[in-house]
């Protein structure tokens, strides 16, 4: 019999979940609360308790060639990265071409899921949903849950003694949307993410002052890298991951600031991260060290106590006749349509092999897909996810023992301290992450094979970007135009900025671009081989 799938959200995870199913003869069913596909992409002029919600100014922090569908490029003349309404175009395309919208309904809320009480036996699930009132049961052998994490706001007022007496409006970046009604005001944003640092540049056209006030401090990295190139076509790519995981620590940490200071010197603007050498997710934006140097945007320590009117910062220093705090803190994980328990597993953190499954399950029919983070686009590390995930519920790939598993996270865990700080945290490497997963369904290409039959691609793939067209090339879901994706893929970047020609459009040299570092590297490793 055809396995039912519920598939909970019909954004971009929702999209890919119901194409793997698809794909693998699965008989898939997706519930999505608002009224149309593309979720944190589908702008609305209100924010919406239970749903993701963006400000209208939003633009992508991945190009189009490493943002799209493996086997659904971006169309040629679509700007590299793109306005919110740009990609929900997109992502509406794609549901049209794969006739992915029959098996989405609009509106339906999924109240609850719970286990059968056969579930040790069948693993199958009772999904409650509800739409204009009237609710409904039935029953699916399995859930993919595709409801994203930036729905529910983190807003930490206990951190900020005094707040309870401000008499300023204060809000969540959840509830932004534009600067029109700031003109004039006395703005105060804590946080130094994506959110934060957009929303202080947007207001400082128009309001009369703003300050960020940050805790640890962020690396800003330009949209625009070497050459002038998308910086993630430059930047994440196999040559690069390689080298970072295998130069000697000191080397890589190294390298990896003067990378980040390669635009400007953060310490200068009071942006520096209190850890500089951990891989922290950067922030995107290119417009905040100019506002910096205009006087329009301040960037201040940790707010140590807020009065009426002001906030103190734990430098000493105060900033007066606050009209609005905007809290940029990020968003909380929760899916309270079932228990805790299944996703939060071990103390109140979220626990799941490979950011997917979660281990204690008696089955393995429960997919959390897209709750990672990383330097890659969601839409390629959704595909992925789902891909494996629609696998493993097939019964064609099979997971670990529960033990094993939980060893797994646990060195996880411990790799992500030594990176990120944080062991807890949803980042991951890209790039190893996603080899990772292909190599569970025979997706992950292989380089040596590829240089001994196609040294061209072989060349474009290890030391170019890491394109999604790579996870197509072989396994299941193999794409016959994948090749000529990846050797293509810099005339689709060059076609939207060349429209005026005042010469043949330059393709970054693949040389220039790894001969740099690991000549640095060699010259380093000489330089303290001498010294020591």
């Amino acid at each position: 019999m055809v396995k039912k799938v519920a598939i909970i959200g019909a954004g971009i995870s929702g999209l890919a979940s119901i194409r793997s199913c698809l794909e693998e003869g699965l008989e898939p069913t997706c519930f999505e609360k608002g009224e149309d596909i593309g979720g944190l992409w589908k702008f609305s002029d209100h924010a919406e308790e239970g749903r993701a919600s963006i400000y209208w100014s939003v633009f992508t922090n991945s190009s189009k060639e490493m943002t799209c569908f493996p086997d659904f490029p971006f169309p040629d003349d679509f700007p590299n990265f793109m306005h919110n309404s740009k990609l929900q175009e997109y992502i509406t395309a794609f549901a049209k071409e794969k006739n992915l919208l029959r098996y989405i309904q609009l509106k339906t809320l999924v109240s609850s899921v719970n286990k059968r009480p056969d579930f040790s036996v069948t693993g199958q699930w009772d999904v409650t949903t509800e739409k204009d009132g009237k609710k409904e049961s039935a029953i699916f052998d399995a859930v993919m849950i595709c409801s994203g994490h930036h729905v529910y706001p983190h807003l930490p007022k206990e951190s900020f003694p005094g707040l309870q007496l401000f008499k300023g409006k204060c809000f969540h970046s959840w509830d932004y949307k534009e600067p029109g009604k700031f003109k004039g005001k006395r703005v105060l944003v804590i946080g130094l993410g994506n959110s934060g640092c957009d929303i202080a540049s947007e207001l400082s056209h128009t309001a009369e002052q703003v300050i960020v006030s940050s805790r640890s401090g962020s690396w800003v990295m330009s949209r625009v890298w070497h050459g002038g190139y998308p910086w993630d076509m430059m930047f994440i790519t196999r040559f690069e991951t390689f080298l970072k995981n295998n130069l000697p620590t000191v080397i890589s940490d190294w390298w990896y600031v003067k990378q980040m200071n390669a635009r400007f010197k953060h310490e200068n603007y009071g942006l520096m991260p209190l850890n500089g050498t951990l891989r922290k997710e950067p922030v995107f934006n290119d417009e905040l060290p100019a506002r910096i140097l205009c006087g329009t945007v301040t960037v201040k320590p940790n707010v140590k106590e807020f009065t009426e009117t002001s906030a103190i910062f734990e430098d000493g220093t105060v900033f007066e006749a606050i009209d609005c705090v905007i809290f940029a803190t990020g968003y909380s994980y929760a899916y309270p349509f079932i228990d805790d328990s299944i996703i939060k597993s071990r103390d109140n953190e979220v626990t799941l092999f490979k950011g997917i499954f979660p281990p204690p399950l008696e089955k393995p029919t429960m997919a959390v897909i897209g709750l990672v983070q990383s330097l890659g686009a969601v839409i390629p590390t959704a595909d992925l996810q789902s891909r494996w995930a629609v696998q493993v519920i097939k019964g064609t790939c099979t997971l670990p023992s529960v033990k094993d598993m939980m060893n797994d996270i646990d060195e996880k865990m411990g790799k992500k301290l030594k990176w990120f700080g944080k062991s807890d945290t949803i980042q991951t490497d890209y790039i190893v992450y996603m080899d990772e997963l292909a190599s569970f369904i025979g997706a992950k290409p292989s380089i040596l094979w590829l240089f001994l039959t196609d040294p061209k691609l072989a060349l474009e793939v290890y030391f170019g970007p890491c394109s999604p067209y790579q996870f197509r090339l072989v396994g299941p879901g193999k794409w016959p135009g994948a090749r000529n994706a990846i050797l293509t893929q810099w005339d689709r970047i060059l076609k939207p900025t060349t429209t005026r020609i005042v010469g043949s459009p330059l393709k970054p040299c693949l040389f220039c671009s790894w001969f740099r570092p690991i000549l640095i590297s060699v010259l380093s490793i000489a330089a303290f081989l001498v010294l020591f």
